[in-house]
């Protein structure tokens, strides 16, 4: 986040979306005007020390004068929600930086299919308001397990009634007998040139990157949660830290963060799943494995930074700038 000055917001409200996601709204200290935010983009909230964590905007096209975010609470969290849900408070001051896009809309698709899950309606949400805006064919599926968790969902529906571009297609869980939507065939509805957008849990990505593989890699585009899945290439492996001078296992259960904290090691972090950059460390040799989707393709290519809270080794050891 260096590349941009940070904000210090104020938590101006916090609401009850469904029964387990708290929307809060954020504004400047002094209530002036804030950075743009196109669809798509994210805010990196530092919560408390050590404790960061990314959240997409909702809404709020121009130039704002608020944020708003929304948080679900998860059973599996690691700081992040539950902060949000038992200790945030309306008056509380937070630094964040500035709006940063890494799943920007494509304006000018001549049709945008667009697929959310849960909480991954987030940004899937602010894409639907600035294309009815537009006035740009949209189509959305909602997804959620059950509609009394689907969030924002009065107003999606409100705007579906009205919009003469788009259309809503909602599947809920527990109306199907738990299973989950058949995305394929909303893709099908896709013309040759629409563009896709996908954000939700990791087993949707995984159903919506297979639906989606025969269509243009440019046209396809996704937001993850947190960082996918995958089996280490290097089971166990060292990591050199040039500047500390030191020299650490690394096990196959635990991340080179973990380890490098474990050490002593001053290292900067958040959110611990690859999505905010605050632990991207400098490569000086070896070649990591990487498992986040926040760096760019060319950095990742040639090998000069890692995110060690969630990327690996491919080789037997690797040696950091740290």
């Amino acid at each position: 986040m260096s590349e941009n000055p940070s904000l210090r917001l104020r938590v101006r409200t916090i609401n009850w979306q469904a029964p387990t996601v708290l929307s809060v709204v954020l504004e400047s200290t002094d209530r002036s005007a804030l950075p743009p935010a196109a669809p798509g983009a994210h805010l990196d909230l530092r919560l408390a020390p050590g404790l960061s964590r990314s959240y997409s905007i909702v809404g709020n096209q121009g130039v704002p004068h608020r944020y708003e975010i929304a948080v679900a609470k998860d059973a599996k969290s690691r700081g992040g929600s539950r902060f949000v849900h038992e200790k945030l408070r309306v008056g509380d001051e937070l630094d964040t930086s500035w709006p940063r896009n890494l799943f920007p809309l494509d304006e000018n698709a001549p049709l945008s299919v667009l697929l959310a899950g849960g909480i991954g309606i987030t940004p899937i949400w602010s894409m639907v308001q600035r294309l009815e805006a537009l006035q740009r064919p949209w189509i959305l599926l909602y997804a959620a397990r059950a509609r009394a968790q689907a969030a924002y969902l009065d107003e999606i529906e409100c705007l579906a009634r009205a919009t003469s571009v788009g259309r809503l297609l909602t599947h809920f869980d527990d109306e199907h007998g738990g299973r989950p939507a058949e995305l394929a065939s909303v893709l099908a509805q896709g013309s040759p040139g629409a563009h896709l957008y996908c954000c939700g849990p990791q087993p949707m990505l995984a159903a919506f990157e297979t639906a989606s593989a025969h269509w243009p890699a440019a046209q396809v585009h996704l937001e993850r949660f947190s960082v996918a899945p995958g089996e280490a290439s290097s089971d166990h492996f060292k990591v050199v830290l040039q500047r500390s001078r030191k020299t650490l296992d690394v096990p196959p259960d635990r991340s080179i963060l973990d380890v490098v904290l474990d050490a002593g090691i001053n290292a900067q972090y958040g959110c611990m799943q690859g999505s905010c950059g605050l632990c991207q460390t400098p490569v000086l040799s070896g070649t990591p494995e990487h498992r986040d989707h926040l760096l760019p393709d060319s950095v990742k290519a040639a090998n000069q930074a890692m995110l060690i809270c969630c990327s690996r080794s491919r080789t037997a050891e690797l040696v950091l700038d740290l």
